[in-house]
């Protein structure tokens, strides 16, 4: 009888092992990746803490709706000369509630010859994209617009 009432208690002891550890991660939190930069702390970094301001300058193009999260087309241009001491230096496509809200970004310089950028970014639903261009005197100018994503939006 000792041995049947030691297997019952390994059988129990396994049983409740099994159960409660699912249970147990249920309520831990998700690990933070390191990639994972919210769209407040991306425009400070961006920006020195300076903050940037709307522009009608800054023209930026995405579809009202995107019936694909994963691959939204975003075309921004900026209205700026491009002139050795007068440029557009950079322009940043930020999105407000993926994870990490830098999509991309890029260089130029006046050899570019126009402020002007087109890629495809990741959306993880229905957010404003935000076309972020720093110009030559340490000023920072905006453009955003809202994208309605129906499926396939990842984060």
């Amino acid at each position: 009888m000792e041995r049947r009432g030691f297997l019952k208690g390994l059988a129990g002891a396994c049983a409740l092992t099994a159960v409660g550890a699912p249970t147990l991660s249920l309520g831990a939190e998700k690990p933070k990746s390191p990639n994972e930069i919210s769209y407040e702390k991306a425009l400070e970094v961006i920006t020195n803490g300076k903050g940037a301001k709307d522009s009608d300058k800054v023209h930026l193009v995405v579809p009202e709706i995107a019936e694909n999260g994963a691959v939204v087309p975003v075309k921004v241009t900026v209205n700026h000369p491009m002139e050795p001491n007068n440029y557009v230096k950079s322009i940043h496509i930020l999105s407000t509630k993926n994870s990490n809200a830098r999509c991309a970004d890029i260089f130029l310089t006046p050899a570019n010859g126009k402020a002007y950028f087109a890629t495809r970014v990741k959306l993880g639903g229905t957010q404003e994209v935000v076309a972020v261009a720093e110009l030559t005197d340490g000023t920072f100018i905006k453009a955003h617009k809202s994208v309605k994503v129906t499926i396939g939006g990842c984060g």
